[in-house]
């Protein structure tokens, strides 16, 4: 049971009275483009949930650069830009993505002057390879599945703007590395990070990804309705394989194989790999974020718990 003494807890409507101004309207064609497959999002959510939190974010990211600024004065040196890094953290299919491109699309509308980027750290998981020479396939997702040392040489670059800063690419796809590609960050003013692993304790770490974050986030829902949303996902992406079949594509393995069947192990992974995930590793970090949106059926985001401290 998680302690949230430390939260003030808010209903949907009176998060939704905490609204600033509204910077430029997100539309319904917005939301098509970020949402991720089998997640829900409508207009009164980004009124009533995201809006207040964009501001709570405006406030956040404001007092960020002034604090910089006095900081570099105090020194003595010349004030250099810091880059500003959400995190964003929740159990797999609980819809993080979701919310970390539409907060960077109401973030750069919001800030049109300012460079905001958004990335996952899908791309520091160790390649199918790796994982396999280290006979932990099985526990993908898990911390140990991650190249924390690389993740924390990035951050630590993209903090002291070093950019462009580049990092691995994880396809869906083929559920694994892409090799010998990257993508780049390149000074971002803000950054947007989300993962399952964001906020975890370090584990014989001087220091882990949460400690370069200025605003955390955890989505949070129970796990029944998780587990409903990752095979309902499930089905979306094979569905989609079959419309167009790739044999390059992790899905693709699945569509000769007896439907009944290949539900079974979809909740098979689901209670093995992800529940147990969840249980030991992510929910156990909630109470290291600012904000806690909690979602109930459909999505529907019904509260939120915002850090009293």
């Amino acid at each position: 049971m998680q302690d949230f003494m430390n939260y003030n807890e808010y209903s949907r409507q009176q998060w939704s009275q905490f609204r600033g101004a509204d910077f430029h309207d997100i539309g319904t064609t917005d939301l098509d483009h970020v949402r991720s497959v089998d997640d829900q999002i409508s207009l009164k959510d980004v009124q009533e949930i995201y809006l207040p939190l964009r501001h709570l974010l405006h406030l956040y990211f404001k007092n960020y650069q002034a604090l910089s600024k006095q900081k570099a004065q105090f020194l003595g040196k010349q004030p250099q830009k810091v880059p500003f890094i959400i995190g964003i953290s929740g159990s797999v299919a609980v819809g993080k993505s979701t919310t970390a491109r539409l907060l960077k699309v109401m973030l750069e509308r919001a800030y049109p002057q300012y460079c905001i980027e958004q990335m996952t750290t899908d791309g520091f998981l160790y390649s199918t390879k790796e994982l396999e020479q280290r006979h932990i396939l099985n526990d993908k997702g898990f911390p140990w599945s991650y190249d924390n040392e690389k993740i924390l040489t990035f951050l630590e670059q993209v903090k002291a703007n070093q950019g462009p800063v580049s990092y691995p690419i994880y396809s869906h796809e083929s559920y694994d590395i892409v090799p010998n590609q990257v993508q780049w960050v390149d000074h971002p003013d803000i950054l947007i990070l989300e993962g399952i692993n964001v906020l975890q304790s370090p584990q014989n770490q001087k220091l882990y990804v949460s400690d370069y974050f200025d605003f955390s986030i955890y989505i949070d829902a129970d796990p029944k309705l998780i587990e409903e949303w990752f095979i309902h996902r499930f089905q979306g992406f094979l569905a989609a394989e079959k419309d167009q079949p790739n044999p390059q594509n992790y899905y693709y393995q699945f569509l000769n194989q007896p439907y009944e069947e290949v539900m079974q192990l979809a909740h098979q992974v689901w209670h093995d790999v992800d529940y147990r995930n969840l249980v030991e590793y992510i929910a156990p970090t909630m109470n290291r974020a600012d904000v806690i949106l909690h979602k109930t059926h459909q999505h529907m985001i019904d509260k939120v718990l915002f850090k009293k401290y």
